[in-house]
């Protein structure tokens, strides 16, 4: 899913970026091996790869999620808001590099039932603070922490929730083409 409008501005690459996003899109380069184009879009408002970036690396590396944990957050959050760029992107990093079991991957991606019980509750909670815009009831975060998790991570969520909703409302306004590195987990809603 995308809006109806596009953006008009060209993408600022490695080799076109000012001088406030060039930095932000050496880092991605140096990190992943490539720039991918959601950034290259992002980074029309520097500020916004920025924030990203920076609450990105933050959530992987203090959320106390595990890899498919986190996998699974920003799959649900991503599906939730239709953006197919970040589907396929994190279906390509479940598949290969954070172990998501394959049929809990194919879940999400169908919105099927999850076939596990702890990422399913997971996944639920993700989508209440989605659709409840971050204000869960005492149920549904007892269901949270009856299912393994820790209060603090309540708000990892809304980290996750402000990152995903970054990158996929920059996509939809700037549709950007998907890159190779994820076409073979293309995922269209």
């Amino acid at each position: 899913m995308a809006a109806d409008y596009k953006m008009q501005l060209a993408p600022q690459t490695l080799d076109t970026a000012d001088a406030r996003a060039k930095p932000l899109l050496e880092q991605a380069n140096a990190t992943l091996g490539f720039v991918p184009n959601m950034y290259e879009g992002m980074a029309k408002a520097p500020g916004v790869l920025d924030t990203y970036q920076h609450g990105y690396a933050l959530f992987r590396e203090e959320s106390a999620f595990t890899p498919p944990e986190q996998e699974v957050v920003f799959l649900t959050i991503s599906r939730l808001n239709g953006c197919g760029y970040c589907m396929s992107a994190h279906s390509m990093l479940a598949d290969k590099m954070s172990q998501v079991p394959a049929d809990v991957l194919a879940a999400i991606r169908s919105g099927q039932p999850i076939p596990d019980e702890r990422l399913a509750a997971l996944a639920e909670f993700t989508r209440v603070m989605f659709e409840t815009h971050g204000m869960p009831n005492q149920g549904d975060v007892k269901a949270f922490l009856d299912a393994g998790f820790e209060e603090q991570q309540v708000l990892q969520i809304v980290l996750a929730l402000a990152v995903k909703t970054l990158s996929n409302y920059a996509n939809h306004v700037n549709h950007p083409e998907l890159d190779d590195a994820f076409a073979g987990h293309a995922w269209q809603g």
